[in-house]
Parts: structure tokens; C-alpha cells; sequence
């Protein structure tokens, strides 16, 4: 799924996170999405993972990108982007919008993000940049309705998923199988490589 510039007036979105897994409440916002806001495409942007995130068991950049390749690998709306994985920190997202926002001029260019990170945008680095270059495309959580921000575009999402990826990895290092909020392909790719194992297990 490489990435291709296209000089079209479509609406794509960005989608940024760990994905650590990446499960199907990941696989059902993109596509809510696409739906409620006309996106013709979502780009996944894996993140690297901070080190205060690791008081669990996490997996490899290459994992990462290898379990989302297998969930998305019957989406022909959605690619993946290395793009901050392989660029040199510190990574900021205004940094990833204007690279998109340079790759594909002619694009209406969205970000996807939870309402938990909506509440703090204006703490991330250069906001302005992203005010300019993006609508932001909100997702609740625990059934609140995220409230529009003066300054930003955005959409709001009409619904989400309950699945976490942190609570995934918990259960899956006390040994507990979570096929139900796993891709068929990811949870075979868990177990295959030993994935989010306690050091006890």
C-alpha cells in the first residue's frame, strides 16, 4: 500500500496512533469515517511508542505495521505511512500534516482523533499549523458527545467502539484470548509471534 500523489479534489484523513494492536475499533472508526464525512481515503500513521507507555508489553515498529497491513489488506480505501516511525525525533503531528499537506496539495486533508485528544489539541506543538491545514475528525468516548472548539474545523462522529488497545495487551499478558476485538489475522499473528506475553507467561 504505498503511497502515491494524486492531484484530485478528494477528502482523505489521517489517522495516527500507536496500534498496539491495531483492533477492529480501529478498523470501525475509520470506517464511521469514511461514511458520516465522504472520505475516499484513510491513511494510518503508526506512531513510535513513548516510554512512558511501556508498563505493558508492547510490539515492534515492524509488528505494528505488519498486523495493520493484515488488517487493512482487503481496505482499498485505507494505506499505511512509516512516515513517523522512520523520521528522526522528536515527531511532532504538525510535521506530518504539512508532509501530507505538501504530498497532496488538492486534497480537503482531515485528521481522525478521540475525544480525549480533542480536549487537549491546544497543548500539542504549533496548533496553529494544524488549524490551518486540517478538519479534525472527532471519535467519542464513554458515551459523551465531544463539543466543537473555537478555531479548529471538526466533525464529530455519531458513535465509536469500546475496544482499547491497552486493555487488549492487559488481558493478552494474563493469557486471555481476545479474538472478538481482533482482526482474524492479527489475533493468528499474536499468537504466531508470541505477541504482548508477560515475562511470567
Amino acid at each position: 500500500m504505498n503511497l502515491e500523489t494524486k492531484n484530485s479534489k478528494e477528502r482523505l484523513a489521517l489517522f495516527g496512533g500507536t496500534f498496539d494492536p491495531p483492533h477492529l475499533g480501529h478498523l470501525h472508526i475509520a470506517e464511521e469515517a469514511r461514511a458520516q464525512c465522504s472520505l475516499g481515503r484513510v491513511i494510518f500513521v503508526p506512531c513510535r511508542i513513548s516510554p512512558h507507555k511501556k508498563e505493558i508489553a508492547s510490539a515492534s515498529a515492524e509488528h505494528r505495521c505488519e498486523m495493520l497491513r493484515l488488517c487493512l489488506e482487503d481496505k482499498p480505501w485505507a494505506e499505511i505511512s512509516r512516515l513517523e516511525l522512520d523520521r528522526p525525533e522528536p515527531s511532532y503531528s504538525w510535521q506530518t500534516a504539512a508532509h501530507f499537506a505538501a504530498e497532496f496539495p488538492d486534497a480537503d486533508l482531515c485528521w481522525i482523533l478521540g475525544q480525549d485528544q480533542w480536549a487537549v489539541l491546544d497543548s500539542w506543538a504549533r496548533p496553529e499549523i494544524l488549524r490551518k491545514l486540517l478538519t479534525f475528525i472527532v471519535f467519542p468516548r464513554d458515551g459523551d458527545r465531544p463539543e466543537p472548539r473555537t478555531g479548529y474545523r471538526s466533525e464529530i462522529l455519531a458513535n465509536t467502539h469500546p475496544a482499547s488497545a491497552t486493555e487488549i495487551r492487559r488481558a493478552l499478558a494474563a493469557g486471555a484470548h481476545e479474538d472478538s476485538l481482533l482482526h482474524p489475522a492479527v489475533d493468528a499473528y499474536i499468537t504466531e509471534h508470541g505477541l504482548y506475553q508477560s515475562p511470567e507467561s
